[in-house]
């Protein structure tokens, strides 16, 4: 078996782990390798291609801050451009060169006596060892599609297809085309859906909130300042952030502030639908803000066709034919679409990934919960920093701008592996504990704590582990420098603990 020694391995090609290659380039690190199962470099937005995917940030605050894109067509990308765009960004940066795409991680493993991660991967139906000092988990929490627990998929006689799994082939035109779920990717799919099926049964568990979406396209004149005009886009970019960040202020702190984005929410079905009964059903009943809240024109006027059922009534089954509701009425399918989003709690990923005492990733936040320190490290994973990991999750803004706060904290993390000589990191247990305690607190009356819904906001201990309390420059601030008084620190053999250290306090979660 082929053995390939580098000094950090990056799992994952998406945003997060096309940046940690980036950065790490621009820092002086060029012994790394990136490992992707894919074709290209995309994550999520290459495997995403369900009709009407799009982003429901704006284009300028949905790109990285070193890599400004004037040539955006829309204030909201499609999956499409940011595809492209993510790709560009890659040649631009000359990454390809450092990358292995079409290569499966099947197991990663540290291995305590060598002070090293190994990865056993596939590619091209040959298995390889990657022998790594450091491992950065680039994965992202959109990666696995999740299959809703239904009795009957293995009986169903027509098509399924998921929508993080799009197969082109299907066509949809004049068929009777049954759609699970309502979530963020079924309300961009359903109403391109709507416009070809014969027949489009939706089924619903829980009617989303949904505010319009501001989506236009940019005139040439627009994009000409973006180019030209120096400091115009960072200025939009800029403009854009801090708007999005009132926003948390209620969704954290005050939900009850969030009552105007309720208004529009309710003003946007009542302009939409007139028929009192389906109104009712298309109307959330929890608070907003407790569920992700989401952006469509088109939604609310695609249930409201004739050719289109909202069934809220529950799914029992699947037959050989169609579905079964919860009150025994069949309804008949060719096609089943499920759009009920991921793993992200329980990521078969999880499993994949074992620590330094021989327990996996999952073995750890099953007992725990999914629980991080900065959403970076793991206890007990020595040399592991995960990208979007833990508590880092957003309802309210980009991913991205949280992506490179971690990427500070990445490159000041090598800088001082590289200055000190260290071969082992391993935050401590309570530096980990202590963090999360401070992100539990600050979530204390938060809308997703006390929204009254559901969601895959939390784990199944029933705490929010997903997401990031407050306000995102507060994550800025603590992920700005790499603060060693937090870890168990080895160098070259000599073992330095925090507690010989007088200020090994790790810094609060928030302000």
């Amino acid at each position: 078996m082929t053995m390939i020694d580098v000094q950090i391995a990056i799992i994952g090609a998406g945003f997060s782990g096309l940046g940690a290659a980036i950065k790490l380039k621009q820092n002086g690190f060029d012994d790394f390798m990136v490992i992707d199962r894919g074709s290209d470099f995309g994550g999520t937005w290459r495997d995403n291609t369900y009709p009407g995917a799009a982003c429901d940030v704006p284009s300028h605050l949905y790109s990285y801050s070193f890599a400004h894109n004037p040539e955006w067509s829309r204030s909201y990308s499609h999956q499409p451009e940011i595809h492209r765009y993510i790709n560009d960004v890659a040649e631009r940066h000359a990454v390809r060169s450092h990358t292995r795409f079409q290569t499966e991680v099947e197991h990663a493993e540290w291995h305590e006596d060598e002070r090293r991660w190994i990865l056993d991967v596939v590619r091209d139906g040959q298995r390889e060892q990657v022998r790594a000092q450091i491992m950065i988990g680039a994965i992202g929490p959109l990666c696995e599609p999740n299959l809703p627990d239904i009795d009957g998929f293995d009986d169903f006689q027509g098509t399924i297809v998921h929508s993080a799994r799009w197969d082109d082939d299907v066509d949809f035109t004049g068929k009777r085309v049954a759609v699970i779920g309502t979530g963020a990717s079924a309300i961009q799919l359903v109403p391109e859906l709507a416009k070809v099926a014969g027949r489009l049964d939706v089924y619903q568990r829980t009617a989303p909130w949904i505010v319009p979406r501001t989506e236009r396209a940019y005139s040439a004149t627009e994009k000409w300042a973006f180019a030209k005009v120096p400091g115009y886009q960072s200025a939009v970019r800029g403009a854009i952030y801090a708007m999005n960040e009132v926003t948390a202020f209620g969704l954290t702190y005050s939900p009850k502030s969030l009552k105007p984005v309720e208004l529009v929410c309710r003003a946007n079905i009542a302009r939409s639908i007139r028929d009192p009964e389906l109104r009712t059903k298309a109307t959330p009943t929890f608070q907003v803000g407790c569920k992700r809240i989401l952006r469509s024109n088109e939604w609310y006027p695609a249930i409201a066709r004739p050719n289109v059922d909202l069934v809220t009534d529950g799914i029992a089954s699947i037959t050989e034919n169609g579905i079964a509701d919860k009150n025994g009425t069949v309804r008949d399918a060719d096609v089943i679409v499920v759009a009920t989003g991921f793993h992200v709690t329980d990521s078969p990923v999880f499993d994949k990934i074992v620590g330094a005492a021989g327990r996996s990733l999952a073995n750890v936040w099953d007992e725990i919960g999914m629980q991080g320190y900065k959403g970076s490290f793991v206890n007990g994973f020595p040399n592991m920093m995960l990208m979007v990991g833990p508590s880092t999750g957003l309802g309210h803004t980009s991913m991205v701008y949280m992506i490179e706060s971690q990427l500070n904290y990445l490159v000041d993390y090598l800088k001082t592996v590289r200055a000190q000589g260290i071969t082992r990191t391993d935050v401590t247990l309570e530096a980990q504990q202590r963090y999360n305690a401070e992100v539990q607190h600050d979530l204390r009356n938060s809308v997703w704590v006390n929204g009254g819904c559901a969601s895959w906001y939390k784990d199944h201990h029933g705490n929010i582990t997903t997401l990031w309390p407050g306000f995102t420059f507060n994550f800025r601030r603590i992920t700005r420098q790499f603060d060693i008084a937090a870890y168990d620190v080895e160098r070259r053999g000599t073992r330095t603990r925090p507690a010989e250290s007088a200020d090994a306090q790790p810094a609060p979660a928030t302000a």
